[in-house]
């Protein structure tokens, strides 16, 4: 079958059997499009005589055109889709795209909020055992870079506010760490501790967490994310996630000049090239620094 043939057929097929929307198949059929060029060039009219070696040089071109990365890999996709239908439909014998891998896409860079964004979350007050427990969990989480899960898998027994307050986190794969408590985050987990868990405990069967919920047992992740997300949305922070605080912690350790190596001992990375995201983020903070005050960046 020549090779604009089985573009139709396929996107006849995408239309019918799996309903994409019109969008979707207006992109399907720019990127086929372009592909069909590209073959044509190098003197592929007929579907059967495309080499796996085409596909990977289609690839190659489209990242030398600069096409992004995350529309290089929508391109890429819909190519795969084609040749896999074709496969399907007995056009072919082979699916010759099936080994061309679409480019990865780049790293998201984690979201930190600004020190005065944290301060707001932070400065939320509310004397009742809640509101302790929820001021307590949001300094505990910013001020020891905790994850989520280790923030409500801690144990009293876990905490040590005496003398260099610090706390034994449990984190992935059996990892355990100590890391320092901020002199804040003593003082909310203190009056929590004293004048807020003592009620929420009385409501349970006793259980050794930290954190615990209204009916005194253990805080579970989803409720910790509640009190996060709810605290954001009081002093008006949008789009933050379960580890906003964790990435602001990391950032704004790295911002103060700490050495990449011991955020990644606080964080508890098994890996530094997991940190070093982090870097990048602190670079975009440099340029937009120099950009406004360096008389020469302009």
């Amino acid at each position: 079958m020549i090779i604009a043939r089985a573009i139709d057929a396929y996107l006849d097929h995408l239309t019918v059997e799996r309903g994409l929307s019109r969008n979707t198949l207006a992109s399907y059929r720019r990127d086929l499009d372009r592909y069909a060029r590209f073959l044509e060039t190098s003197g592929r009219s007929i579907l059967s005589e495309v080499r796996s070696a085409d596909v990977s040089e289609h690839l190659a071109e489209l990242r030398e055109e600069g096409l992004a990365s995350a529309s290089a890999a929508r391109a890429i996709s819909a190519v795969r889709g084609l040749h896999r239908f074709a496969v399907r439909e007995g056009l072919v014998a082979v699916d010759v795209a099936a080994e061309v891998r679409p480019p990865a896409p780049p790293k998201r860079l984690p979201k930190a909020l600004d020190v005065d964004q944290v301060e707001r979350l932070l400065a939320v007050a509310d004397d009742t055992p809640l509101g302790l427990r929820d001021k307590a969990l949001l300094e505990f989480l910013y001020g020891t870079g905790a994850r989520i899960s280790e923030a409500v898998g801690a144990a009293i027994d876990d905490l040590d506010l005496d003398g260099e307050p610090s706390a034994v986190l449990h984190g992935k794969g059996g990892r355990t760490r100590v890391v320092p408590v901020g002199g804040y985050a003593k003082a909310a987990i203190e009056a929590y501790i004293v004048r807020g868990r003592p009620a929420l405990a009385a409501n349970g069967r006793g259980t050794p967490a930290i954190f615990l919920n209204a009916r005194g047992g253990r805080l579970s992740r989803q409720s910790a994310w509640t009190i996060l997300h709810r605290a954001a949305d009081s002093v008006g922070i949008a789009a933050v996630s379960p580890h906003t605080l964790r990435h602001s912690y990391a950032t704004h350790l790295l911002d103060g000049g700490a050495d990449v190596r011991v955020v990644q001992e606080l964080l508890g990375h098994a890996s530094v090239t997991t940190t070093q995201v982090y870097t990048l983020v602190t670079v975009d903070r440099l340029r937009e620094v120099y950009a406004t005050a360096h008389p020469r960046a302009r």
